[in-house]
């Protein structure tokens, strides 16, 4: 049996798409983050879109800009001055502020388009591997990975995503040249190359992958082709998110949306609608959602956190279905289950293609499980973080949850190389 995404969404000419930009939205983070900031904007303040608002302490060129024009309604920081969360009121009469590409526009100067990246508020569209992390402003990868692909559950189709932004996708891709000295993995279905990809040169690579979960995954790509091991680190970027950059390289202004697919069992209808990074999933919910109790997740029914606002990498918006309060199993009757001894994990067809026929599933499985970490580096762990191995959780049912041993193997290892 193969795992395919389900319910795609329409992929044809005519789709309806929605721009709701809603009335409040948040950059925020987890407490696990550690991302401790300073504020350079005051509660009270209006912002234009795309203005700095905060920035890193760790790495002071690092900076997060307003998700939408508007007020700062409430700056919430935790110990340490740690990031718990920004949130904003849209007014749209507030602007948007265009940032100096002059240097980095003509794209042969690495370190201006490094340093636009950074103060553009950009910088968070990468992702590191191993880790799954933000890259540090002075990393240098061995490959970046562009994914115009997504084969998760109600996933909106990357080809809609840039559809009409082929000289933004262009642009944006020729600016990855100068991070990273190795290729640049273009990864799409299987249809005809979109549009912005042709000519860009030798180290421009397009593979064509079939649309089946979870080969539309970055981990399982890099896992085939450009491995993760110690001491190569390789980035990942989402498709539209590249043309944002191009965006910002011809213009000067970040881009004010992305493109969210809003679905799932507590939903009467699923759509697509472009909104803000970090709007409110209830906003974005509200009309459709069905009577009785429901969660709302960032992210996919297989890999979404429950959360208020959208997450910095999600592009899905998921309403689950739950069990009235009274159909929910007693107390005690729940304790004795979680008393039990972990459920284990047993090698099935479902589990191998749960891992894509691109690594060994059962041995991998077994060494992430008994905290092999030799072992399992030498499988192919690095190339993975939680939502890599989401369908495998899926598919197991098991206790604890392999998305949650992989990152506490992945955190171990981060802590073990920083000291």
């Amino acid at each position: 049996m193969d795992f395919v995404a389900s319910r795609p969404m329409n992929q044809k000419a005519g789709v309806t798409i929605e721009t709701q930009i809603t009335d409040q939205c948040a950059l925020f983070a987890q407490l696990e983050d550690d991302f401790r900031v300073e504020v350079v904007v005051a509660r009270g303040d209006r912002v234009p879109q795309g203005a700095p608002v905060l920035r890193s302490r760790k790495h002071p060129e690092l900076t997060l800009v307003a998700p939408v024009s508007g007020e700062v309604a409430a700056i919430d920081l935790g110990p340490g001055r740690r990031l718990s969360r920004m949130l904003f009121f849209h007014a749209s009469d507030a602007g948007r502020h265009k940032h100096d590409v002059t240097a980095a526009s003509g794209g042969d100067d690495a370190a201006a388009t490094r340093a636009l990246l950074l103060a553009a508020g950009l910088w968070p569209s990468f992702r590191s591997r191993p880790f799954g992390r933000i890259p540090a402003p002075g990393e240098t990868p061995s490959a970046i990975f562009v994914m115009a692909l997504d084969t998760r559950p109600d996933a909106p189709p990357p080809r809609l995503a840039l559809d009409g932004r082929e000289e933004e996708l262009a642009v944006g891709l020729r600016s990855l040249a100068g991070l990273t000295a190795g290729p640049i993995v273009f990864c799409q279905d299987r249809g005809p190359d979109i549009g912005g990809t042709a000519g860009l040169g030798a180290r421009y690579r397009i593979r064509k992958v079939a649309p089946v979960h979870p080969h539309g995954l970055a981990g399982f790509q890099l896992a085939a082709c450009h491995p993760v091991e110690p001491g190569r680190i390789v980035w990942d970027i989402h498709a539209e998110d590249v043309a944002a950059i191009g965006a910002l390289l011809l213009t000067g202004l970040v881009a004010e949306t992305r493109l969210v697919s809003v679905a799932g069992t507590a939903l009467r209808e699923q759509r697509l609608v472009r909104c803000q990074p970090g709007a409110d999933l209830r906003a974005l919910s509200y009309d459709i959602i069905r009577p009785g109790p429901h969660r709302l997740l960032s992210g996919s029914m297989l890999d979404g956190t429950e959360s208020r606002w959208l997450g910095r990498w999600h592009r899905q918006v998921t309403g689950i279905a739950e069990a009235s309060r009274d159909n929910r199993p007693h107390w005690f009757s729940a304790a004795l289950r979680g008393a039990r001894r972990p459920l284990p994990i047993i090698p099935t067809a479902a589990l191998e293609q749960a891992f894509g026929g691109v690594l060994p599933a059962a041995a991998l499985v077994r060494a992430i499980a008994s905290n092999d970490v030799e072992t399992a580096t030498r499988l192919g762990a690095l190339s993975l973080t939680e939502e890599d191995v989401a369908l495998a959780d899926y598919v197991t049912g098991a206790a604890p949850r392999l998305s949650a041993m992989l990152r506490g193997m992945l955190d171990r290892i981060a802590a073990e190389e920083a000291a």
